[in-house]
């Protein structure tokens, strides 16, 4: 009895030495993806309802910048527009009474066309005739001239209109992603010009673990291969959690100083990015482990 007692004390320290000196294969540090959500338009921003630490939804409104003087400008575009509009109104009255005259002379002409015929009136008669419809039709084609001009103006102006709407629309803020505010970079009432960037925003449901290996470990991993990652849970407790290769590095790299390994790494190695789902613990720049 003292002896198996002693064989199983003896099992135990051994598995827990294997355990506590398992050495990971690859260690990096955590990082997510950082959104900079910028201003596309120039003025005072009126609303910005983002603190740090928000958890916002794609589609939230985050902002709205001043757009009072694009308005007056797109109304007045409106307003001009309406007054071009009514040009086309006249333009095509006077077509029409320009058709009318040109009716009325084709039947004097075919009139005098019949009495030249019967020998009852001189073909000079005829000769003024046509050169009247000749007039009308120089005229009616001059007219048609001015209403391709308008046209064309109306839909300069329909453009500008476009345009103004286009900005008026950007002057709202609209939150890009799912994720939380990182930092916050400016405050309401303030004036903002175009690129200015407003604030930073993450996915942490996602985390990414970017660790790097030498060229040796290459031929062992490739993307889509799931994988242990152990990370630091109490002082002297790890916790494991599951991963996934998204992505491998085709270029190799001098190691960066960051990682710190628990023996010495060639100079060359290969970023590899572990896609991790966060449980809640994991925070931007906490080291981590992987076991391939």
């Amino acid at each position: 009895m003292k002896t198996l007692t002693i064989l199983i004390i003896t099992v135990i320290i051994t598995v827990s030495c294997t355990n506590k000196n398992q050495k990971s294969d690859a260690f990096g540090n955590f990082e997510s993806v950082e959104v900079f959500v910028a201003s596309e338009m120039q003025g005072k921003l009126l609303q910005f309802p983002v603190q740090e630490g928000d958890v916002l939804k794609k589609g939230f409104i985050a902002g709205v910048i001043d757009t009072i003087q694009l308005s007056l400008k797109r109304d007045q575009l409106i307003a001009q527009r309406k007054s071009t509009t009514s040009k086309i109104g006249n333009i095509m009255s006077q077509i029409s009474v320009q058709e009318e005259q040109k009716k009325t002379l084709e039947i004097d002409k075919l009139r005098t066309e019949k009495l030249i015929k019967d020998n009852a009136a001189p073909g000079k008669q005829l000769d003024d005739i046509n050169g009247k419809i000749t007039v009308i039709e120089s005229q009616i084609s001059s007219i048609r001239t001015q209403n391709a001009g308008v046209l064309g103006e109306i839909e300069s102006v329909d453009k500008q209109i476009s345009q103004f709407s286009d900005q008026i629309k950007r002057c709202i803020i609209v939150n890009p992603i799912d994720g939380t505010v990182l930092e916050k970079y400016i405050e309401p009432t303030e004036i903002v010009i175009p690129g200015k960037v407003l604030y930073k925003i993450a996915d942490l449901s996602n985390m990414i673990l970017r660790v790097y290996v030498s060229g040796d470990q290459l031929p062992g991993i490739k993307t889509g291969q799931h994988l242990k990652v152990i990370i630091d849970k109490e002082k002297k407790e790890i916790q494991t959690i599951d991963g996934i290769i998204t992505w491998i590095a085709s270029q190799a790299e001098f190691t960066p100083k960051i990682i710190q390994t628990r023996e010495e790494r060639v100079n060359l190695v290969y970023a590899v990015k572990v896609s991790v789902k966060n449980n809640g613990y994991l925070k931007i720049g906490m080291p981590g482990e992987v076991i391939f």
